[in-house]
């Protein structure tokens, strides 16, 4: 290759790749890794342009995994980095430029070549690779070190001790990206990886002490949300018209430099800006995820997981106990406002539900904010536009509400804070509404979509329980909610009657023909029963302990009492209909007595004082509703997929073939 390519696709025949993918060993001490390591490109931005650097240089990593065992060059590459390492912080508060651009221009090379060799073969062929030194045929050096566990060593001090400037942005990335790409065998395996080579690595010996440091630095890396330094403020000035600048070495080592290739033919001009606003913040999250989601080896914990479940607040002052391991403070104000800001992708929605179920004092720090609206407004509008998010984004939100909504300090908070013009609400103008009467709206609507589109029991389940744990504490619910509550009841009701005729027509039908079988009536019959019974239980929560609060729900009840009166001596229903029938009688009566043709005010008003009339004891107790979100058994096997898919979809400068993943089903580009 000469020195006037320009075509990513004339990677394959780089002399350079050449001579470190071919059959001769390059020491580690030539100047050719200066040569090797002196490009300049625009990051790809895309998954079009990464797309493109994969097929341009697969051939090239191809080439290596066969030469590799014979020339050893892949060691060597990775000890010139480990070298440079060893002098980047000096080099960052030196501002040298050069050679941290080159430092940064290695990790970009071994993280390209890591991802090739690791969908390519085992992890054990892999850990090989590292120990292979440059020998004669058929020669083993049996006392090789451990290159693969310094490589994650190392990475791990970078990610941690180098300090963040504009210089050293694109290798604090790319350290995260190369750290999350040494993970990645994962998508490579249909089944949860419970042993891994990698994981080894991490959990126990010279990586273990890094372990809270690292789950520190990835947090504040996604609290600060750092945007990139502007196109050419990490390396040296671009050209004016746009075109690379070759960059050489005072000494003159590297004067057979690469020239710079473009993608797409654009030069180095400042690509489009990437949805992105923070790719640190975006891959450090995702690496966070994937080390939260390790499985526990048999005789080790996760390490990564126990930090996040009991890392404490700065101004938490109280000792850690002598049994936590790997402890540390982070300012707990700075994360809350990340998150409330954050929720609109996967990623920071399944942060905050790891944070709010594994680790109590960010829960109970949580839930004595004054300002909850901050963070639970985000969390609506995920499910408010649950045609637009996938499931698994809905299951998060709504999990995050049923935690929130186990404690009572939240239900009755929630109701104190008042709401004006919730514009992303477009059913009713609300131009005034109290929180806890919106969380009510935007889930019985989740549960009207839930019946109409995916019919899914767990989702309905997950909205009841929270309706249920809040119902104690309905207070002065506003009337569009009440209303809301009612007409699900009576969606519910007609659902019940046509199934129940359905399942009367089959069985006669049956009779005539016994060849046919039915359709499983019962069941569906018994899925709805369950549901309005929940519904039941919700409505006679609210009238048992906190009728007085909520004249507009009496309103509604007595509006639509008719819709009551086929469950009054339903044997499923017979015991809790009894509070709620002694309501609509008790009320019914005092509105027959005030005569007819009364206004909407003057019918609150009779409510109002028939709300304090009714003697307490004339309605029944029942237990109070309490559900607990409760972790399934065996969580990875849809927590791992699931941070994967997100890795797969999200991560910046990271790509693989579709055709290549095994761990969830993928559809091709």
């Amino acid at each position: 290759m000469g020195s006037n390519s320009s075509r990513i696709g004339d990677l394959p025949k780089n002399e350079y790749l050449k001579k470190l993918s071919g059959t001769e060993s390059v020491s580690e001490n030539d100047p050719f890794w200066n040569q090797l390591l002196s490009f300049s490109f625009p990051a790809p931005t895309s998954s079009t342009e990464l797309k493109l650097l994969e097929e341009a240089t697969v051939s090239v990593c191809r080439s290596l995994v066969v030469n590799n065992p014979r020339t050893g060059n892949l060691g060597a590459l990775i000890k010139v980095f480990l070298s440079r390492t060893k002098e980047l912080k000096l080099s960052a508060e030196c501002q040298n430029h050069i050679f941290i651009w080159q430092t940064h221009n290695a990790l970009f090379i071994i993280c390209c070549l890591l991802k090739v060799f690791i969908c390519e073969m085992s992890e054990e062929e892999l850990q090989l690779h590292f120990t292979y030194e440059e020998k004669s045929p058929g020669s083993y050096s049996s006392d090789s070190e451990d290159l693969l566990e310094e490589l994650l060593c190392c990475l791990m001090q970078l990610i941690t001790d180098i300090p963040l400037l504009d210089i050293t942005y694109e290798i604090s990335v790319e350290a995260v990206s190369t750290m999350v790409v040494f993970l990645s065998c994962q998508l490579f395996h249909k089944e949860v990886l419970r042993q891994s080579i990698s994981h080894k690595y991490l959990m126990r010996g010279r990586c273990l002490p890094y372990t809270s440091k690292l789950v520190k630095t990835l947090l504040y890396n996604f609290i600060r949300q750092e945007k990139p330094p502007p196109p050419g403020a990490h390396v040296l000035p671009q050209q004016s018209d746009g075109g690379g600048l070759l960059y050489g070495l005072a000494s003159g080592v590297a004067t057979g430099l690469w020239t710079v290739f473009t993608l797409g033919g654009v030069g180095s001009k400042a690509a489009a800006t990437p949805e992105l606003s923070s790719p640190l913040a975006n891959q450090s999250l995702l690496l966070l995820l994937v080390l939260a989601n390790l499985t526990d080896a048999a005789d080790t914990p996760n390490p990564y997981r126990q930090a996040i479940m009991s890392f404490k607040n700065t101004q938490d002052s109280s000792p850690f106990p002598s049994s936590i391991p790997h402890a540390f403070q982070i300012n707990f104000n700075s994360l809350y406002t990340a998150l409330c800001e954050q929720q609109t992708s996967d990623q920071a929605t399944l942060l905050l539900y790891t944070l709010l179920h594994q680790n109590s004092n960010v829960r109970t720090y949580m839930l004595a904010r004054t300002d909850m609206e901050n963070l639970v407004l985000p969390i609506l509008e995920i499910l408010y536009h649950v045609e637009e998010r996938n499931s698994h984004h809905v299951y998060m939100a709504l999990i995050i509400l049923l935690i929130l909504t186990e404690d009572d300090g939240f239900n009755r908070s929630i109701h104190e804070v008042i709401l004006k013009n919730i514009t992303w609400y477009s059913e009713r103008v609300l131009t005034e509404i109290s929180l806890g009467s919106l969380l009510i709206l935007v889930v019985i609507r989740t549960i009207q979509y839930n019946m109409t589109r995916t019919r899914d029991k767990y989702l309905h389940t997950n909205c009841l329980a929270a309706l249920a744990n809040m119902s104690a504490q309905f207070r002065s619910l506003h009337q569009y909610a009440a209303q809301r509550i009612i007409s699900l009841f009576s969606l519910l009701s007609k659902k019940h009657n046509k199934v129940l005729e359905q399942a009367t027509q089959s069985l006669r039908g049956s009779l005539s023909s016994n060849d046919v079988p039915l359709p499983d009536y019962a069941q569906d019959l018994n899925v709805i029963e369950e549901v309005i019974r929940m519904m039941l239980e919700i409505i006679n929560s609210c009238l048992t302990h906190s009728l007085h609060h909520n004249p507009n729900l009496v309103y509604a009840l007595l509006y639509k009492r008719d819709l009551f009166e086929q469950f009054r001596t339903h044997p499923s229903f017979q015991d809790i209909m009894q509070n709620i029938d002694l309501v609509i009688t008790f009320f019914s009566s005092r509105l027959l007595q005030a005569g007819a043709e009364l206004s909407v005010e003057r019918v609150l008003e009779i409510i109002k004082q028939g709300a304090v009339a009714l003697p307490k004891d004339r309605l029944k107790k029942f237990p109070e509703l309490k559900f607990k979100y409760v972790e399934e058994e065996q969580p990875e096997e849809f927590f791992i997929p699931y941070v994967w898919s997100l890795v797969y979809n999200s991560a910046v400068g990271l790509y693989w073939n579709p055709q290549d993943i095994q761990l969830f089903t993928m559809d091709s580009d």
